[in-house]
């Protein structure tokens, strides 16, 4: 009898894992539609690329004004409904943005995206943890589906311009996806909210003292924006840079983002089989930053397409590996108790990133591409200065 309830929850646990990893698939092209599309949009809207990057910083208003609240809530109501809020808010978004004409109407539903984004997020990596005795190891594979999502989307929009369709089929895509795996979720039950193991709880604590615990609160706190920054910066204009320093064509210029997600999907793959070695978090840290500021290096002064596609693909391979969701990791087996709480921290300050970088970026494209992949330069700094920091608090730990 008990062998029998094992395999159905095994099942149920299957089924919910693959719903929760869909969502991010679609997730992964909700988050970089807009910027694959600013051509397109601008001149639905009659107005200058400027223009469409400042749309883009909606959706980090909208993670701005909700992480806090789905964070905390979702300690309180439950996993389940925030997900699904999630789902409806993307749907939402897909639907409204092709479609409108107004500024002011986009610029909301790009805020919908945003509050979408934070309410999955506090449904999604929750569950996760929670699903596998506070393991937070599966939470490192939502970014391979994110990264899929990141490949797919480029194509299918390289292959709209091609055949001279409509943009908004993109989008589209996202709304059918999203039917379907509501339909695919409904049904399904999630486990219950915020069981930590009392004893696991000390034993965390003892390790981490008051002034350590702090140090390291602080660290993954700044983390949470220099991690968001790093490839917001880089997969909103890896595709212009390449055209303008290179003259790449519009294909092979969007081709450098699929091969950032194929970099992103490897690098999940690559992350995962260390951390189930028990390979320090915090190492891991340091070791991915500092090869995703090499890779921006290179990008910066390369002059041929072809060390520029290597690049592209070690820094997903980094910078894009789940490495966030590690940090996340960090910062939840501090407060074992409060996971929807600090998860909800934690982006919250990667939506200040999502608001803030298109606005930041937009000026420095007045001045040109170079001024704005430096910008990347400063954030990969910024996230091997706070690795170095959070691994040398733990040791003091």
């Amino acid at each position: 009898m008990d062998i029998a309830k094992n395999q159905v929850n095994t099942v149920a646990k299957q089924r919910l894992s693959v719903s929760l990893y869909l969502n991010y698939l679609i997730h992964g092209m909700g988050m970089i539609i807009l910027a694959q599309n600013m051509n397109s949009l601008g001149a639905a809207w009659h107005q200058p690329i400027k223009i469409v990057s400042f749309v883009i910083s909606g959706i980090g208003i909208g993670r701005l004004i909700s992480y806090l609240i789905t964070g905390f809530l979702s300690d309180k109501i439950s996993r389940k409904f925030f997900v699904e809020v999630g789902m409806f808010c993307y749907a939402a978004f897909a639907l409204g943005m092709p479609l409108t004409k107004n500024i002011g109407l986009a610029y909301a539903f790009a805020i919908l995206a945003g509050v979408a984004n934070s309410s999955l997020d506090a449904g999604t990596y929750t569950t996760f943890v929670e699903m596998n005795g506070g393991n937070g190891a599966y939470t490192i594979l939502i970014k391979a589906f994110v990264s899929v999502g990141e490949f797919i989307l480029p194509i299918l929009v390289t292959i709209l311009a091609n055949q001279g369709m409509w943009f908004g089929w993109s989008f589209m895509a996202m709304v059918t996806l999203l039917i379907i795996n509501f339909c695919l979720i409904l049904p399904l039950k999630f486990p219950v909210a915020n069981q930590a193991n009392g004893d696991a709880v000390h034993e965390q604590d003892a390790k981490i003292n008051g002034t350590a615990k702090k140090i390291m609160t602080g660290a993954l706190i700044v983390y949470g924006y220099s991690s968001m920054a790093l490839m917001i910066w880089f997969t909103q204009w890896i595709t212009m840079f390449a055209q303008q320093t290179l003259h790449m064509s519009n294909g092979a210029a969007h081709f450098l983002l699929s091969l950032y997600s194929i970099g992103s999907i490897t690098g999940v793959l690559v992350l995962f089989a260390l951390l189930g070695h028990n390979v320090k978090e915090s190492h891991l840290l340091l070791v991915v930053n500092m090869i995703a500021l090499v890779s921006l290096l290179v990008i910066m002064q390369s002059e041929q397409s072809l060390l520029m596609q290597i690049a592209s693909f070690t820094f997903g391979l980094s910078a894009a590996s789940g490495i966030m969701q590690t940090g996340l990791t960090i910062f939840m087996k501090l407060y074992p108790t409060h996971r929807g709480m600090i998860t909800g921290v934690f982006y919250f300050f990667g939506s200040i990133a999502s608001f803030t970088v298109p606005i930041i970026t937009g000026m420095l494209s007045d001045i040109n591409m170079a001024a704005v992949m430096a910008g990347d330069l400063v954030m990969a700094g910024i996230g091997i200065l706070v690795a170095a920091i959070v691994m040398a608090a733990e040791k003091k730990g």
